[in-house]
Order: C-alpha cells, then sequence, then structure tokens
C-alpha cells in the first residue's frame, strides 16, 4: 500500500494533535482559524506536503510546514515528525506586583460584605489611578 499524497486538512490537523477532536478541527476550519498560504480554507481542503498551515488559537499563532501525511491519530513524538514548527514565540506572561494583585481581586467583593465603604471607595478609587499612569 502506498503512502499517501493527500489527506482533508481537519483530519491531518486532529492526527497532528492540534486539535483534540476532528470536530473541533472542523470548526476552526469553518470559522476561519486555519489558513494554508495565507488563504483561509474549508475542511475539506486537500493537504499535501510542502503547505503552510496557519491556525489561530486563541491567543497563539500556530504556523506548521506539512512534511508527512498520516491519517490515523499517532503518539506525540510521532506525530512531531509530521510537521516543522514554524511559530512565533508565545507572547510573555504578565507580570503583576503586590499592588496588582489586590487591585485585581478588589473588583469582587465576598457575598453578604454590603457596600464598599468610603474609605474602600476612595483606596480603590487610588488604586485605579495608579494603574492608569
Amino acid at each position: 500500500m502506498g503512502e499517501l499524497q493527500k489527506i482533508r486538512i481537519d483530519k491531518w490537523l486532529w492526527a497532528v494533535r492540534v486539535f483534540k477532536t476532528r470536530t473541533m478541527a472542523t470548526t476552526a476550519c469553518s470559522s476561519g482559524k486555519v489558513k494554508i498560504d495565507g488563504k483561509s480554507v474549508k475542511a475539506s481542503r486537500s493537504v499535501s506536503v510542502g503547505d503552510k498551515i496557519t491556525v489561530r488559537k486563541g491567543v497563539l499563532t500556530i504556523i506548521y510546514e506539512v512534511e508527512q501525511i498520516i491519517a490515523k491519530r499517532v503518539s506525540a513524538t510521532l506525530a512531531a515528525e509530521c510537521f516543522k514548527d514554524h511559530s512565533p514565540p508565545p507572547p510573555p506572561q504578565p507580570v503583576f506586583s503586590k499592588k496588582d494583585a489586590v487591585f485585581l481581586n478588589s473588583g469582587h467583593r465576598d457575598r453578604g460584605t454590603g457596600r464598599p465603604t468610603k474609605r474602600d471607595r476612595r483606596d480603590i478609587d487610588k488604586m485605579r489611578e495608579d494603574w492608569d499612569d
């Protein structure tokens, strides 16, 4: 039996573990989050060796170059051999200070504590002013 030449994009994305289910891969294709060579594609679009696939998953942009076509889901180590990763590094995680943590938590009050007092409100306003600077 010969080696595969083409396969559906949703099936390939599922097989190389970009998406957990094939349905998720199909949904991503139909919502325009998957592109081949810069063009949005439908889930039925065929993938061949050498195609550049761009996938947006949240804030991440994943760019793969297809090196091997597989039809069945395989282990992560075997799946990594099927593509070359050209993805940019992920964005840095924001660093928060103690002051920021107090501000971020200030929007939530425990149930039953009532409205903020005048002093609490002044502290919140001061933190918001510092945050905007």
